[in-house]
């Protein structure tokens, strides 16, 4: 027996059948084995934690820049203080620069939405009817007749606004521009009454509450814009690219013009959920660190109530190497037991969050995510593989590092001294 014991492989079926065996406490030792319940399931919420957490930080960006990009150009060109003549030819000398989609004229503005008592501050954005069914977040955003009514005095406002003006199709909006005409007393806002035309809806409440499509010429004559425009919005075939196009678009659109990539316009944004992802995942890596140190509170309590038993097996001629294998076996069951479960359930959240949502909403009757705060009309959540696979390397190397300490003193326990009390 201690001949074979003795060259008997690495992680051999009976270094498992005690590990496993130790693991099963008895009534006795039920203390113990509690400690590596603990345990186990420490690792499994801090790991479904840090999924469920990571997926919807990473939803959030992924809807936001899929609202921007689709609503938004990815580079704006725009005069130097001055509106943008001669747009049409600019605009047919950039949409031939290789790699762009899409370009259209655009005139922007602010202005004061009123309707009865009620009034809010919306943006406005001129553009053509082609222009406009062109853009990505539109493509079944828009209600049916919208586009077709879009024209002269009829506008296209999101269905948010609509909702708090009490607005639909017919309905008569007014719009008070702070810069209007010219007098002898100075300048006069601007006020004109529209039709609106139809509604749209594309899930972000920070277009669909604060947005009106006016046609380009009734803003160009709303905005005093004379024959220029705002900008011209250019929409790439490789978004991340745009950069890089810097250069041919300047080459093309010419000179006293200045381009405004996305990311200028919405940097402060990304920023803060860049640092708010890195900060959650520093923080809930915690709940897997504790979890961990739970590990090794377990197993040093196992060593020392299987101290006569590791004392037998080192004297039956268990090497030093086998003990230390045994509690990393136990160890490491733990931690990966552990890191399984906890992926299971954060994906399996992940994959059902709205419908979470909607029931929790409905048992408690409360509103559990206002998309007037959010922006948007759902939880966003998309599953990264590699911030995946992150949480699952971190959770099992932890657990790994856990076991290290307690296997080592299990390897170094003296028979003579274990045994000299039994």
């Amino acid at each position: 027996m201690p001949e074979s014991t003795r060259k008997s492989r690495p992680f051999a079926p009976f270094e498992w059948m005690i590990a496993l065996r130790y693991l099963r406490a008895r009534r006795k030792e039920g203390f113990v084995s509690f400690i590596s319940v603990i345990s186990l399931i420490g690792i499994a919420l801090g790991v479904a934690t840090l999924i469920i957490v990571m997926s919807v930080m990473g939803g959030f960006r992924q809807e936001f820049m899929k609202n921007i990009m689709g609503f938004n150009g990815h580079v704006t060109v725009a005069g130097r203080g001055a509106p943008l003549v001669n747009y049409d030819a600019m605009t047919a000398r950039l949409q031939a620069v290789p790699g762009v989609l899409r370009a259209a004229p655009i005139v922007d503005g602010q202005v004061m939405a009123s309707r009865d008592n009620a009034n809010y501050g919306v943006a406005v954005r001129g553009m053509r009817g082609p222009d406009l069914a062109a853009l990505p977040s539109m493509a079944g955003a828009i209600s049916p007749g919208a586009l077709q009514a879009f024209g002269e005095d009829r506008v296209i406002i999101g269905e948010g606004l609509a909702a708090k003006l009490g607005l639909t199709r017919g309905s008569p909006i007014t719009l008070i521009a702070p810069k209007g005409d010219a007098t002898p007393f100075g300048i006069t806002p601007r006020i004109k009454t529209y039709t609106v035309a139809g509604t749209f809806k594309i899930g972000n409440s920070l277009y669909d509450s604060n947005f009106v499509f006016m046609p380009l010429e009734e803003a160009q004559a709303f905005f005093n814009t004379g024959e220029g425009v705002s900008g011209i919005e250019v929409i790439l075939a490789d978004p991340d690219r745009n950069m890089a196009m810097l250069p041919d678009l300047a080459k093309a659109a010419g000179a006293n013009v200045r381009l405004i990539p996305w990311q200028d316009i919405n940097s402060g944004f990304l920023e803060v959920v860049q640092i708010e992802g890195n900060v959650m995942f520093l923080i809930l890596s915690l709940i897997v660190l504790v979890a961990a140190l739970n590990i090794i509170s377990g197993l040093m309590m196992m060593v020392q109530d299987k101290s006569a038993d590791i004392a037998i097996l080192r004297t039956m001629g268990a090497a030093k190497g086998a003990v230390m294998r045994v509690f990393l076996i136990a160890g490491m069951s733990i931690g990966i037991s552990g890191t399984l479960l906890g992926l299971i359930l954060g994906v399996l959240f992940c994959r059902n969050i709205e419908n979470i949502r909607q029931g929790l909403q409905h048992l408690t009757g409360t509103t559990l995510f206002d998309s007037t705060f959010y922006f948007f009309s759902r939880i966003p959540a998309d599953l990264n593989p590699v911030e995946v696979t992150e949480v699952v390397v971190m959770a099992l190397v932890l657990s790994f590092l856990a076991t290290l300490y307690p296997s080592w003193r299990a390897a170094r326990l003296d028979p003579v001294e274990a045994l000299r009390y039994e």
